[in-house]
């Protein structure tokens, strides 16, 4: 290879990830003052649901027209936190300073609440899976599900102290997986019987915040603590890691977009990063709003669009992988 060319390459290398020039974050200011998006949630129809944490209202976008409708939460200052759509249309959420999960019907835009035990009494991040609804516990150190048939909760407590349940996902094969943002580790729950099995991480100071899951069963998470991207295979054991871009990265919201690539924010550069697994190649697109912190990330995979939820900016923010996918 001539030394200008193996100069020039070695140079793009230690030049590290590089802005994707061709995406661009696309934000909708969202009218109410205050307004703290948390957790974004994708409906059929396309349309965007959020938390408003602040003022305890659950949001629904238009992407079309740029409408945002507002419904109020029936318990006054809730702090709705997680949002899930079930495949009904049905939104549901965790209302984390009241101890209650509520479900609104879109059809109508009525709210019911269903209250939860004193061991779930700040539930964090909710799922819908097998029609039933599971959700995280993070101060308390528990996970629960709600049948909402029955009304019936059960609830669980995790084996490690401290271990901040946060972040769940669901697996090809029925199980849920937590982040245990208080340690390094992730865990496994059985759906059906609510047990919990650990998988500890190699670095003493990972702290897992947000997971997914992809379709050969790979659990990818977001390393808040030590600013790295990692994969877990429960086969093997085996975890991988790549260090994210920026020093102090603060890695947060996860994602599998539909151009086959893992994407995640770092809450500390305002970036959002896309790795692509096969290449192990890492791009950047910048939020264009300073400050915005992406807790939760949407998937449209119908319409290949990418939802961010732009904490502390009052707004929401999308990205079009429909050229990509």
């Amino acid at each position: 290879m001539p030394t200008l060319m193996l100069r020039t390459t070695l140079l793009m290398l230690l030049a590290g990830p590089v802005a994707i020039t061709a995406l661009q974050v696309r934000e909708y200011p969202l009218p109410r003052p205050g307004n703290f998006p948390h957790d974004p949630a994708v409906a059929s129809d396309g349309s965007v649901w959020y938390t408003d944490q602040s003022n305890s209202f659950i949001g629904r976008l238009d992407p079309v027209t740029g409408k945002v409708t507002d419904f109020a939460t029936p318990t006054p200052e809730s702090g709705p936190h997680g949002l899930s759509v079930a495949p009904d249309g049905a939104v549901w959420y965790t209302a984390q300073r009241t101890g209650l999960l509520g479900r609104l019907d879109p059809s109508t835009g009525k709210i019911e609440e269903f209250p939860l035990p004193s061991a779930v009494r700040n539930p964090h991040t909710p799922l819908v899976h097998g029609g039933r609804i599971w959700f995280t516990d993070a101060n308390n150190n528990s996970y629960g599900v709600l049948d909402p048939k029955s009304g019936q909760v059960r609830t669980f407590t995790t084996p490690i102290a401290n271990s901040i349940p946060y972040g769940l996902a669901a697996a090809p094969d029925g199980s849920l997986w937590i982040a245990q943002l208080g340690t390094n580790s992730l865990a496994r729950v059985d759906s059906g019987t609510g047990t919990l099995t650990e998988f500890p991480l190699p670095d003493a100071g990972a702290r897992p915040r947000r997971l997914v899951v992809d379709g050969n069963g790979i659990v990818w998470y977001s390393d808040f603590g030590r600013g790295y991207l990692g994969a877990l295979d429960p086969r093997t054991g085996k975890v991988r890691e790549w260090r994210s871009p920026s020093a102090h990265a603060g890695p947060y919201g996860i994602a599998l977009g539909t151009d086959g690539r893992i994407w995640y924010n770092e809450s500390g550069s305002g970036l959002m990063v896309a790795f692509d697994p096969a290449t192990e190649r890492m791009d950047t697109v910048r939020i264009p709003t300073p400050g915005s912190v992406v807790r939760n990330i949407s998937v449209d995979r119908t319409r290949h669009l990418i939802w961010l939820a732009l904490s502390g900016t009052e707004r929401l923010g999308s990205i079009d992988l429909s050229a990509v996918h």
